[in-house]
């Protein structure tokens, strides 16, 4: 029967944290000299200062965002929103005519159960579609032309939910705050593939 006898490997000399390449003097020392230990405490300092810098700034933004009512959120959301729609249907025309996705005028997000009937679906994907101004402004978003062209587009199934759905919804800050960046973040996105 053999016998294996291990033997433990030498350790390797413990290195300077700072240059890296000179062995440290005392056993728990982590530097090899006073310059190396200079350099580290400024390193260890300005660490710190940019960990607190970046505290103070998530503390700056939580108050600035505190401070916003919240009829101000509701706007930066559906703005939010109304964004990420128009860069959505860039290629599509009027939702409630017939102009063109090159109409050279003025393009809204419009809503097809209106956010002042059904706070509801204020931010549904499938009740905003891009519309021109004059049908959303002068016509009040054409909606016997919106109706026919939607169940082209989403499908008449959908539109049906649309219509079913009455309600009042109360948005919360932190729901608004969330949408209004997830949305942001989808634009983006949107508008860089389109281009």
């Amino acid at each position: 029967m053999k016998r294996f006898t291990f033997t433990a490997k030498p350790k390797k000399p413990k290195l300077c944290k700072v240059c890296k390449q000179a062995p440290v003097m005392r056993i728990g020392a982590v530097v090899c000299s006073g310059e190396c230990a200079a350099e580290l405490i400024m390193k260890e300092r300005a660490k710190k200062e940019r960990i607190e810098a970046k505290r103070k700034r998530a503390e700056a933004i939580k108050q600035k965002s505190e401070s916003v009512p919240l009829k101000e959120r509701l706007k930066l959301a559906e703005k939010a929103v109304n964004r990420y729609v128009r860069a959505r249907d860039l290629l599509d025309g009027c939702i409630s005519c017939d102009k063109g996705p090159y109409w050279d005028g003025i393009w809204h997000a419009s809503h097809y159960k209106s956010v002042g009937s059904n706070s509801l679906l204020r931010y549904h994907l499938w009740n905003i579609n891009k519309a021109c101004s004059q049908c959303n402004w002068f016509k009040a978003g054409n909606i016997s032309e919106y109706e026919k062209r939607l169940k082209l587009k989403i499908g008449a199934d959908k539109v049906d939910w649309l219509k079913c759905q009455n309600g009042v919804k109360r948005y919360d800050a932190e729901y608004l705050d969330r949408l209004t960046r997830i949305m942001n973040k989808k634009a983006l996105r949107q508008e860089k593939r389109n281009r």
